[in-house]
């Protein structure tokens, strides 16, 4: 019974947070509001927030339902935690109205020196996981290495693809076209 009255309140403060939210939902902000270990979305808009944690705590239901104990535990402390950080974000969200909605011209030339470090950074990962794909011994071992340096080579070939799109858009800029 005290597991029904817990997803009772939670299910009162979410509709609670959508109804405050209605107003602001379509208001973009400058940028995204909230941490990738928070919240899965990526948008400048509350409502797609909101409609995570409302979709958590379906999921929450679902899983009292079933008896996933486990899954219970770690969807409600998350779901808790998603409506501590939109509740903040709504009582911050007037100081947030004079924000800039434009961020100042970027500076390409350290973005690509940045970007030219962390494509050292990663070659030196590489070099360093495959030395120690020499010398491991079992398997599993060998196989987390492996699935270790793709990682890092997708993520290489993702960095080399953006020094190239920052030396164009710097070619560009230097010839004055954009």
């Amino acid at each position: 019974m005290k597991t029904a009255s817990l997803l009772q309140a939670l299910d009162a403060r979410v509709a609670e947070l959508a109804s405050a939210i209605e107003p602001l939902a379509l208001q973009r902000a400058s940028q995204a509001r909230f941490d990738r270990q928070l919240f899965n979305t990526h948008s400048t808009q509350l409502k797609d927030y909101l409609a995570e944690a409302q979709a958590n705590l379906a999921q929450l239901q679902l899983s009292v339902k079933t008896g996933r104990t486990e899954q219970v535990a770690f969807l409600a402390e998350k779901l808790v935690a998603q409506i501590a950080a939109l509740q903040r974000e709504l009582a911050t969200w007037k100081l947030r109205t004079n924000e800039p909605q434009k961020a100042a011209p970027e500076n390409l030339y350290e973005k690509l020196s940045t970007h030219q470090d962390y494509e050292r950074r990663l070659l030196s990962m590489i070099s360093d996981r495959e030395s120690q794909l020499g010398t491991q011994t079992t398997l599993a071992g060998q196989q987390q290495l492996q699935r270790e340096i793709a990682a890092q080579e997708g993520r290489l070939q993702r960095c080399r693809q953006a020094i190239t799109r920052i030396e164009r858009a710097i070619e560009r800029r230097e010839r004055g076209l954009g």
